[in-house]
């Protein structure tokens, strides 16, 4: 295999967060690789720390969508017949709602696939976002990362959203 390109498929093995062992750790031990930054942004999101899951981001990431599958698109125009299909937010957005929910959070990520070649890297996973023990949401996330003076930052972050139980409608 080409030493500057790295494949790794960890099939279901999920990012857990122990409570007791949480200590934030600084920004370059989070930073300082791809495997890093996926267990820095599981323990910003459980802890409620927006501060920190934006350090994960590069400060001018803006880049931040969600496309509904169709079951959830369904469901969200029976609400409002105006509803996007994509949606587009941003970092800030959601360490906002990270750090003011009240809700116990959880995102699991699973059969995570990592293509890097030290300097830029794609992560593309299942994910289950639990919120107070359930599922609120579940698809596949992919993450654009980058390598600069600081360590790895998420550039852009993609996910799709279907209602828990229901079937991926397409392969990745």
């Amino acid at each position: 295999m080409n030493p500057l390109v790295r494949f790794i498929s960890l099939l279901s093995l999920p990012l857990v967060a122990s409570a007791h062992a949480f200590a934030a750790p600084t920004t370059i031990e989070d930073t300082q690789d791809v495997d890093h930054v996926m267990h820095a942004f599981h323990e910003a999101v459980v802890h409620h720390d927006g501060e920190r899951l934006s350090a994960l981001f590069l400060p001018q990431a803006n880049l931040f969508l969600n496309v509904l599958g169709d079951d959830r698109w369904a469901a969200a125009r029976a609400k409002s017949p105006d509803a996007l299909k994509v949606r587009v937010s941003s970092p800030a957005e959601f360490a906002h709602y990270v750090t003011t929910t009240k809700s116990a959070l959880d995102p699991v990520h699973s059969h995570l696939q990592v293509l890097s070649d030290g300097i830029i890297a794609t992560v593309y996973f299942d994910f289950v976002f639990n919120t107070d023990g359930r599922p609120g949401n579940v698809g596949n996330e992919t993450w654009q990362l980058v390598k600069g003076e600081q360590g790895w930052r998420i550039a852009a972050l993609t996910y799709s959203s279907r209602i828990p139980g229901s079937q991926r409608t397409s392969s990745p």
